[in-house]
């Protein structure tokens, strides 16, 4: 695979493991293992079935008509929304359980923003009767609170990260404390396409069934199963990840990826990654991210959850800097209005992450006969307190 990991755990000029001495063990030991696990037949047929069974996949690829006569193109929406759980994260939280267990750990724990991550470790946790604890910003506390009360429903324990700016970045610091000190029984479940090798492509492979499907289910629908536009909104970039991996190597196919530019690019509130970002280490790899000239990370800052990460994957950062993929961005009054849009549309109500991927629509030119694809990543009931003070509805 052209855009792929070498041995070293490099995509390009990024990626890598840069973390503690403490954590070398950990991280050793999945490396020397995930793709064993992965590629074993009977963890290959667990996956398989739970994603079916449990899950409800395959998700459909839906032929958004209304959309469509809006934009003059033919628009198709990746229905990540309707798995279990509200989104694409369930499809990486069940691969990396299942891992786990293999891999004899008692105990797990994550970083969650939005919360939908934490949704989904704390779900498969209590299917594998494993014990669950989620670290999440004080901020993302507050303004997800209905994951929160999910999350302890499911009987995961929520511990607020209560330095910096209180959201995701602070979590995932947190996370890598716990690990560094319960380095034995302990398996890190991350949520996105970041962090130490062999995260990113662990996470790419188990959400790689997104594009997989959208190829079968495009030829099905319109005889070629290639697209000529692949959109997705990017924090981390899981879902983008997911939704371009079956695509990285034809190049016909645009991937565009739309991070948050908040209050906009340049207001100093904003996590426009690619816009305002250098090369740099975070979270164990070597990537792109927003950072002062001494090297200290910027807080980043979006009214969605999901996205206010100050870095992103380090494939990500890859496909930028070769120009693989279009990285572009969009603002909080922009996504929230193409959230509305979507809602009156077509009569779903997406989460504002995802709404950031709708809202770039707004820039595009298409032909007639053009195919566009766009990764519905999660469904908007986590936001509606956002949507409605917004619309003072």
């Amino acid at each position: 695979m052209r855009y792929g990991v070498n041995e070293q755990g490099y995509y390009g000029d990024f990626g890598g493991a840069y973390i503690p001495e403490m954590l070398y063990p950990n991280v050793e030991e999945l490396r020397q293992q995930y793709l064993n696990i992965l590629n074993d037949e009977g963890f290959k047929a667990e996956f398989n079935r739970l994603l079916k069974d449990y899950v409800g996949r395959p998700s459909p690829l839906y032929y958004a008509k209304r959309y469509s006569e809006k934009y003059g193109a033919n628009i198709f929406l990746k229905r990540e929304d309707l798995n279990h759980t509200g989104s694409h994260k369930i499809n990486n939280a069940i691969g990396q359980i299942l891992l786990a267990e293999r891999l004899g750990k008692k105990r797990i724990i994550a970083e969650t923003g939005a919360g939908q991550h934490g949704v989904a470790t704390a779900t498969v946790c209590a299917l594998k009767g494993i014990e669950c604890v989620v670290y999440m910003g004080e901020i993302d506390i507050q303004r997800q609170a209905p994951n929160v009360a999910r999350m302890k429903m499911l009987g995961a324990k929520v511990v607020p990260a209560t330095s910096g700016s209180k959201t995701l970045k602070d979590a995932t610091n947190e996370a890598m404390r716990d690990w560094i000190n319960n380095p034995v029984d302990t398996h890190y479940i991350i949520g996105s396409v970041v962090g130490p090798y062999p995260y990113p492509e662990m996470v790419a492979r188990f959400q790689s069934i997104i594009s997989e499907e959208t190829k079968n289910q495009l030829l099905e629908q319109t005889g070629k199963e290639l697209p000529d536009y692949v959109l997705a909104c990017v924090g981390g970039g899981s879902n983008a990840m997911g939704m371009f991996y079956h695509f990285l190597d034809d190049e016909a196919v645009k991937l565009i990826a739309v991070e948050a530019a908040g209050k906009g690019v340049d207001s100093g509130h904003s996590a426009a990654t690619t816009s305002l970002g250098k090369e740099g280490v975070l979270h164990g790899s070597r990537t792109i991210l927003m950072q002062t000239e001494d090297g200290q990370v910027v807080e980043p800052y979006s009214i969605s959850a999901g996205l206010d990460y100050p870095g992103i994957g380090p494939q990500h950062a890859h496909l930028y800097k070769a120009k693989r993929a279009q990285y572009v961005s969009i603002t909080d009054d922009e996504a929230l209005q193409a959230g509305l849009l979507l809602s009156q549309t077509e009569g779903i109500i997406p989460a504002i992450e995802s709404a950031h991927a709708f809202a770039y629509l707004e820039k595009m030119q298409f032909k007639k006969d053009d195919n566009v694809v766009i990764c519905l990543s999660g469904r908007g009931d986590k936001d509606l307190d956002t949507y409605i003070k917004y619309f003072k509805y």
